[in-house]
């Protein structure tokens, strides 16, 4: 299992000076967005600071607005990508060569790592929410990926149903939600988990007892009645 990513923020990328940027602007851009992202998941829309992002990617804040137009252009292209990087990672799983309950723990899985592994993700969605969600309904292209895991979801479970693995009836919606909660909820709450109970989430032991936790909840659960 993958270790918590860090969420401090790095320095310029070496290697990559101004003018080679120039003839790159793909990596500019993916440079800027890398930064970004751990800028707006650690201060938040308002409290993070374009001419420090620029700074870290050895950049300036006029290209930074050449290529996302503002800072509230670069936040919304920070949480398309990061929406984006989950459901990528969920087309990978290759879902349908598997049995229905060996899809679904595999999907579990994947959830439960991906938060896991990006603590970043999860503050950014914290940010978002703090933002009333103002930024994802505006995005087009975070409610087409975002869309993707319910049929996913749906789909899984409507061939669980056929081969008598899961019982009928469960809202793929609601079932997204019960998995995605249980995964952010012990990123996001960590530190007050940890504080209160005393209890690291970040050690492997304890993530990986929690991930089979989670699958068995979530098979028991969908079990025929």
């Amino acid at each position: 299992m993958q270790h918590a990513a860090n969420t401090d923020l790095p320095g310029p990328a070496p290697g990559l000076t101004r003018e080679s940027r120039s003839r790159n602007p793909e990596q500019t851009q993916l440079e800027i967005l890398e930064i970004a992202t751990l800028a707006f998941a650690e201060k938040g829309l308002s409290g993070a600071r374009v001419d420090d992002i620029a700074a870290r990617t050895r950049t300036t804040k006029r290209m930074i607005y050449y290529y996302f137009g503002s800072k509230e252009g670069l936040y919304s292209a920070v949480i398309e990508r990061a929406y984006g990087g989950i459901r990528d990672a969920e087309r990978q799983l290759q879902l349908d060569s598997l049995p229905a309950v060996d899809a679904m723990r595999r999907l579990v899985e994947s959830t439960f790592d991906y938060h896991q592994s990006n603590p970043a993700f999860v503050r950014l969605v914290s940010v978002e929410n703090i933002e009333e969600g103002r930024h994802v309904r505006a995005s087009a292209a975070v409610a087409q990926r975002n869309a993707e895991v319910v049929v996913t979801m749906r789909n899984l479970l409507e061939r669980g149903a056929r081969e008598g693995s899961f019982r009928g009836g469960v809202d793929p919606l609601d079932l997204h939600i019960l998995i995605n909660g249980v995964s952010f909820h012990r990123v996001s709450n960590r530190h007050t988990l940890h504080a209160i109970f005393g209890r690291d989430l970040r050690e492997e032991r304890v993530a990986r007892s929690q991930r089979e936790m989670l699958v068995e909840a979530v098979l028991a659960f969908l079990r025929p009645r």
